[in-house]
């Protein structure tokens, strides 16, 4: 017994240490399931970074009380609205790569990174911009009570007006993981997000020698962790350290990259603004019902998008792989490597949907001791948790989509669901029935679980392998 654990420990050892250290694999070739463990962990690792800006931001934040912790959360519902034009470009940025990388093409890749980083850069001079001038009217536009807004305007200004390192770091992370290299992009975020918890604290109580900046302080040390992570991209880019290296040759605009960006990204932007749109008007309608809604809601969103982080590595396994191997002329590959991460991902959702719709109570109390917000955070919680199994496929599916470069369907789709179910179903159940915040959740579960449903029909067809990048 004891040979046989010893090396199958150590093969387990040596797995993960390549999958964080960095894998040579040619995931166009050998096994589906191992390409998918090796993609996902750093993957989910680096989504853990991500995910956890927001949830060290709240949990600090939380003790300057509610009206503090909705100007963050109705702020993060203005952020994401960015993510949808940073996700966009980072969409097109990875799909490019892949079918580059898949193609053996290492050159072309490396003009498409150049020129989704340049778009980056533009599309976030412009937004930051309008977003530091007008950051208290847009937190009004929220419903947020003139209360709320003074809390929370500083900490809009600051996270909208330094919105170029949220672009750039979704965006050349996008690049990482479509040539395959998931560990740099993991250890990005690792770096950035271990700045922002040591800064937190001190921005926002003055710790030590720093400013009390109260919220606003929040803000403050999540941009400047996010701004040095960026200052490590660029240098793992400039010094070869990657399979995509940039040198000063790539350092031009070339226009049909460009163009062949802009048409995928694009489609992305849309698909992801109309998602996003629907989570702000989901934030809205909640925001008619007090902060303490508000609060909770927030809490309960953070929690689950934490929790299902490992789900999003292996969607995003599932879409570098699709591209890789569609470069390949493997479509087949592809194929099968979506329908085991679908499996994958749908027995691990259903284990984590199951633990929090029991230990809701649990999980929420960790954020807050005001007995309205934990039972909002609490209901929240136990009726999005029921939808998890459906939301498995419908993650995986979207992203083999955008893998293929075929961003047009997941965009029909989310319009379909967000705009035409969510957002009606939500504003009918909460304000026509007398469900009250509570027929937002069951809008929520509702609409992910159709758009499950909705994308395996229309993914079997089959024609976004069809599809040119």
């Amino acid at each position: 017994m004891q040979t046989a654990t010893k090396p199958n420990s150590t093969g387990v050892w040596q797995f993960l240490r390549e999958a964080l250290e960095g894998t040579t694999q040619d995931f166009t070739e050998g096994s589906l399931s191992r390409g998918i463990a090796l993609l996902a962990v750093p993957t989910v690792l680096e989504m853990v970074m991500e995910s956890t800006f927001g949830l060290v931001d709240a949990f600090w934040v939380a003790r300057l009380g509610a009206d503090a912790l909705a100007a963050v959360g109705l702020t993060e519902s203005l952020i994401v609205l960015l993510f949808s034009i940073a996700l966009g470009l980072s969409m097109a940025a990875t799909a490019t790569v892949a079918r580059r990388i898949g193609e053996k093409d290492a050159e072309g890749a490396s003009v498409a990174a150049v020129q989704a980083i340049g778009c980056g850069v533009l599309a976030a001079l412009v937004t930051g911009v309008a977003g530091a001038l007008f950051a208290p009217q847009l937190l009004g536009m929220m419903h947020a009570s003139p209360a709320v807004v003074r809390a929370g305007a500083g900490y809009t200004t600051v996270l909208l007006g330094g919105n170029v390192s949220i672009f750039l770091l979704f965006l050349i992370n996008g690049v990482f993981r479509g040539s395959g290299d998931a560990a740099i992009a993991m250890r990005t975020l690792w770096l950035a997000n271990l700045i922002n918890m040591a800064l937190d604290p001190c921005f926002i109580y003055g710790f030590l020698f720093f400013p009390k900046l109260g919220v606003t302080g929040a803000a403050v040390a999540t941009t400047t962790g996010r701004s040095i992570g960026v200052v490590y991209q660029l240098y793992v880019l400039a010094g070869g350290r990657a399979r995509v290296s940039v040198a000063r040759r790539h350092l031009r605009v070339d226009w049909p990259v460009v163009r062949r960006l802009g048409r995928v990204g694009g489609t992305a932007m849309v698909q992801y603004f109309i998602s996003t749109a629907s989570w702000v008007s989901l934030a809205r309608i909640n925001a008619l019902f007090g902060s303490a809604t508000i609060a909770g809601y927030t809490i309960a969103l953070r929690i689950v998008m934490f929790a299902i982080l490992p789900s999003w590595g292996i969607a995003t396994a599932a879409a570098t792989l699709v591209g890789q191997n569609l470069g390949a002329k493997r479509p087949e590959r592809s194929e099968r490597a979506v329908n085991l991460a679908g499996s994958y991902n749908m027995v691990f959702l259903t284990v984590v949907g199951t633990v929090l719709f029991c230990g809701a109570r649990f999980f929420a109390r960790a954020f807050t001791g005001d007995g309205r917000v934990l039972a909002v955070a609490v209901e929240c919680l136990q009726y999005v948790s029921l939808g998890f199994p459906f939301y498995a496929w419908g993650m995986i599916m979207e992203q083999a989509f955008n893998g293929a470069g075929d961003t047009a369907t997941p965009t029909w789709i989310n319009l379909f669901c967000y705009w035409m179910v969510q957002i009606p179903l939500a504003w009918t159940l909460a304000h026509s029935t007398g469900l009250g915040a509570r027929g937002v959740y069951l809008a929520i579960c509702t609409a992910e679980s159709l758009l499950a449903v909705v994308s395996v029909a229309f993914f079997r067809r089959g024609r976004w392998k069809l599809v040119r990048i």
